[in-house]
């Protein structure tokens, strides 16, 4: 029998309907996890890509595609140790930069002090909230764009993921997302089991059927990542 076609793209058996928490999810309320990621996050892609791809590359990449403004609001949603929370700030804009880990939450005020509410720098501030975003209790149309590095691999139901970020988006706003791509390779298979990972591996194709209203402007691949950007059907963005 063959599988279903959403599990067939994503090579995720193991979504629920409610917000639980994948292996990888777990993981991530680790301490140890949190010292470590921004080292990962440093050279991933590097490392992922076979060629020198560093965090000032991956910055220049998305401001040069998403040009955020001073005084928009953005979603970093799954902020880790706050890459592009920290990015977005420098850009002006005010972040919401959430995480349902509290130790990666720790790491990335630290790594990212000069953002706090208290020390603005050029109108740009950070807010972090322990927050799990397939179902963020966020209103509607919150944000003028929203970041994803990564998480959409690690989130236990990525299309209820996707679909909350597209309700949380303004229309005329604009989506970031940064991900590995499905391959259906053994490593993929094993690294998608529960037991192993939970994670997720998508198809751009199913992606872009997860985001009702959205219209994809970029795909770029970077060796084994996927970058893309879309914009929500609206009214023109600002910049």
């Amino acid at each position: 029998m063959s599988l279903p076609r959403h599990l067939k793209e994503t090579l995720n058996s193991a979504a629920h309907s409610g917000p639980s928490l994948s292996v990888a999810q777990r993981s991530n309320l680790w301490p140890v996890t949190a010292w470590g990621y921004a080292w990962w996050r440093a050279h991933s892609l590097t490392l992922l890509g076979g060629q020198a791809f560093g965090l000032e590359r991956e910055a220049a990449l998305f401001s040069n595609l998403c040009r955020p403004q001073p005084s928009q609001s953005w979603l970093d949603a799954g902020t880790s140790t706050g890459f592009y929370a920290g990015v977005l700030a420098r850009a002006g804009c005010r972040v919401l930069a959430a995480d349902l880990s509290g130790p990666m939450l720790a790491e990335a005020q630290r790594r990212e002090p000069s953002h706090q509410p208290s020390e603005q720098m050029d109108g740009g501030q950070i807010d972090w909230a322990m927050l799990n975003l397939e179902a963020s209790g966020l209103p509607d149309a919150s944000f003028d764009g929203v970041t994803v590095g990564a998480t959409l691999n690690e989130t236990n139901d990525p299309a209820r993921f996707l679909r909350e970020l597209v309700r949380l988006t303004r229309p005329g706003g604009q989506l970031w997302l940064m991900y590995l791509p499905r391959t259906a390779g053994p490593l993929q298979t094993l690294l998608s089991t529960p037991a192993l990972g939970g994670l997720s591996f998508h198809d751009p194709a199913w992606v872009a059927r997860q985001l009702p209203g959205c219209q994809r402007t970029d795909l770029l691949h970077v060796g084994a990542v996927v970058f893309e950007r879309y914009e929500k059907v609206g009214a023109a963005r600002l910049g």
